[in-house]
């Protein structure tokens, strides 16, 4: 456990020299472009991308990283990072946007940390070892669906692999929902008690998004599964998520699997 913590100390160090590049570009203009797959991306995405793989590269030269901008290397120990998500709001000059970092290992999230620089709230997890924002230990609420102080977030866009908008017209009915614009981020409202429900329809290397999450929401109590209930890898593509509070996981999946069991993605092992 002495070696898991010397990983977080060092994703620590990374999560600070990201805040330092995300504030500074943040005011700036002309700093974001759009990638081959419509996406936006940000002068300060290639910039913590590339750092943490000098990082990786001088302290830990046998493990590998999994940028969402950049990939370096190959190793059962991969840094999976999403250098900043809500790339959207972050390059429109809207405060919502954070730094993740996950060290998976044989596909298992097993250190993970958060980063918002705009309210200097870390969010970090150790397997096993309870979630905490900065110093404070958190947990997910237990909140039903029903409850008046209920909030659930989803993500949509017009590429998807999943379209979930007739989870969400059903789901609306019983909880307040809104799209925060960073996933990651309503993760973290998850984790911490504010959240009962974030929804993902993320595939294709958005393994990036959930690393980081998976760890932290769990080690708070709640669950995090893909879009059907079932486990997935963190080293590889998954097959959306769930990220829950734990008591209304079974429910939102059984009305997932409603509108979107046909759809489900199979045979394809980047989803496994």
């Amino acid at each position: 456990m002495d070696e898991y913590k010397k990983y977080l100390d060092f994703a620590i160090e990374i999560a600070n020299e990201a805040g330092k590049i995300m504030r500074y570009y943040f005011s700036k203009k002309d700093i974001s472009s759009y990638k081959g797959d419509k996406t936006i991306v940000t002068l300060a995405d290639k910039e913590i991308n590339s750092y943490l793989i000098k990082r990786v590269k001088e302290e830990f030269p046998t493990h590998c990283v999994d940028g969402e901008e950049e990939q370096f290397g190959e190793s059962k120990y991969i840094w999976v990072c999403d250098p900043i998500d809500g790339t959207a709001m972050y390059a429109r000059h809207i405060p919502v946007a954070v730094f993740s970092l996950a060290l998976v290992i044989d596909g298992v999230s097993t250190v993970g940390l958060i980063y918002d620089p705009f309210t200097d709230n870390m969010y970090t997890a150790i397997k096993e070892k309870g979630a905490y924002q900065n110093s404070k230990q958190i947990s997910v609420n237990d909140y039903a669906l029903e409850d008046v102080r209920s909030v659930a977030h989803y993500d949509a866009w017009a590429n998807a692999d999943y379209d979930i908008s007739s989870v969400v017209q059903e789901l609306r009915r019983k909880t307040y929902f809104i799209s925060l614009g960073s996933i990651i981020r309503a993760s973290m409202c998850v984790a911490s008690g504010e959240f009962i429900l974030a929804i993902f329809p993320g595939t294709t290397h958005k393994n990036c998004d959930i690393a980081a999450v998976k760890l932290i929401v769990e080690e708070a109590g709640g669950k995090v599964t893909n879009l059907f209930g079932n486990e997935q890898r963190y080293d590889t593509s998954i097959n959306g998520a769930i990220i829950s509070n734990n008591k209304v996981h079974n429910e939102v999946i059984d009305i997932i699997k409603k509108y979107l069991k046909d759809k489900q993605l199979q045979g394809d092992k980047k989803y496994v």
